[in-house]
């Protein structure tokens, strides 16, 4: 991304246009593609282009009625489909695993003045989810996730819980590849869930914001926090709270009640299950 803000420094060749970032890498992708097209090959494709500062090439400005956020978005969504569209002109789609995800829940207004905010109108990018990035509710940790492999996956969507963790294990089962003991301790084997052959996942995921939180089937934990509870920069509603929160995820997906009160011993459970994750981590060589 854009490791610099206001001026750029070093020799000539070690320079860049920073609104043909996207474009760039996009060609190296599928530069990457054609050239190992024969043999198997792992791709990751790491874009700048929602990330602040927000810099679409020119023929994308004015795309959107959003302004730089909404063009970027276009501009991302033309980046996948070139890598997309390389894949099916090399006969490669139908045997080709392709996942897409993001690391974070969405944040609008990080800093910087792209009438972001302004231009949002009635979208919400979280969704039905509660906060956002930097928030322990669902909308700073659940990601949208599409995993597309036409020669084996059948359209459709899932309700498994999985992790981005879960992808060295799930791989590694995919390739036939064995983990060395110490790699990805925490990573479970969901491939029959990423492949649409189980609706089940993982039973319990752990999610860390500004402090940790434990989902436990249909149950979710927030622990305790004195920290703030709006992020005053970005308007992020944060999810800290004096006390546990619970909330139950299937009934109440926006977390709007808590239920702790109501549930002290499911917040008892929940809390020993987090307690004893916790000491299994620090005991790990």
């Amino acid at each position: 991304g854009i490791s610099r803000i206001g001026y750029m420094s070093g020799g000539q060749s070690a320079r860049w246009v920073d609104e043909d970032m996207a474009d760039t890498i996009t060609q190296k992708a599928t530069a990457f593609v054609e050239r190992e097209k024969s043999r198997p090959f792992f791709l990751y494709f790491s874009t700048h282009d929602v990330h602040v500062p927000r810099v679409p090439h020119p023929r994308f400005v004015g795309k959107t009625e959003m302004g730089p956020r909404g063009d970027v978005i276009a501009q991302l969504d033309w980046c996948v489909g070139e890598i997309l569209e390389t894949l099916e002109e090399n006969g490669l789609a139908e045997d080709t695993l392709v996942i897409f995800a993001s690391d974070n829940g969405p944040v609008v207004d990080d800093g910087y003045r792209d009438q972001a905010v302004q231009n949002l109108g009635n979208h919400r990018p979280a969704g039905p989810w509660r906060g956002g990035k930097y928030s322990n509710f669902e909308g700073g940790t659940r990601v949208p996730l599409i995993v597309r492999w036409p020669g084996r996956i059948r359209r459709g969507e899932s309700a498994a819980l999985v992790s981005q963790i879960d992808f060295p294990a799930s791989l590694a089962a995919l390739t036939g590849q064995p983990l060395p003991p110490d790699a990805a301790p925490d990573s479970f084997n969901v491939l029959p869930a990423l492949l649409g052959k189980s609706r089940v996942g993982r039973d319990h995921l752990v999610e860390q914001a500004g402090v940790l939180s434990l989902r436990l089937g249909d149950w979710k934990l927030i622990q305790p926090s004195k920290r703030a509870k709006i992020n005053k920069n970005t308007n992020t509603e944060l999810g800290n709270d004096p006390g546990p929160q619970l909330y139950h995820a299937k009934d109440d997906p926006g977390e709007t009640r808590d239920l702790a009160a109501q549930h002290p011993e499911k917040v008892a459970e929940l809390t020993a299950v987090l307690e004893t994750i916790r000491q299994q981590g620090r005991n790990r060589p």
